[in-house]
């Protein structure tokens, strides 16, 4: 499994989220500013109000992704430790898996990656072990093969 192959493709996902949800976000804007052209008066008031929330919880989902991508420009695609940290692939008696980013189940290279957040209880029970050391996922133990 490359690593720099999967944090660039990562950066790629959040890019394309990041994408849609500034999209979306100026959309709910503009259908909140093209309510301002009514004279209903209430209704106009609640149109405007529930464009402005829409537009808020897209705002909130794009910083959301922004931060993840910003995490994945800190990760050194190159760098090896002996135990697990943030930004650590990791070869699995499960399977690979990728801390850093919570996105699940990614496909690369005819392999699947999950990629999870540090603070997910999968990666919490990830972070700093060691090849050999013992994890739980899916109410199944599994073992740590190699850290990259």
């Amino acid at each position: 499994m490359n690593k720099t192959a999967l944090v660039a493709y990562l950066k790629t996902l959040l890019e394309e989220r990041m994408m849609v949800a500034w999209n979306a976000m100026q959309a709910a804007q503009d259908s909140a500013n093209d309510q301002g052209k009514s004279s209903m008066g209430d209704k106009y008031e609640t149109s405007r109000s529930m464009g402005q929330l829409d537009r808020n919880m897209h705002a909130r989902q794009y910083e959301q992704v922004r931060q993840e991508r910003l995490l994945l420009e800190k990760i050194g695609e190159s760098e090896t430790s002996q135990r697990s940290s943030v930004g650590s692939l990791l070869e699995t008696s499960a399977g690979w898996f990728f801390i850093a980013v919570s996105l699940g189940a990614v496909k690369i290279e005819d392999e699947t990656v999950i990629a999870v957040s540090s603070s997910s209880p999968v990666g919490a029970s990830l972070l700093g072990k060691e090849a050999g050391s013992p994890f739980d996922f899916m109410k199944k133990q599994h073992q740590i093969l190699a850290i990259y």
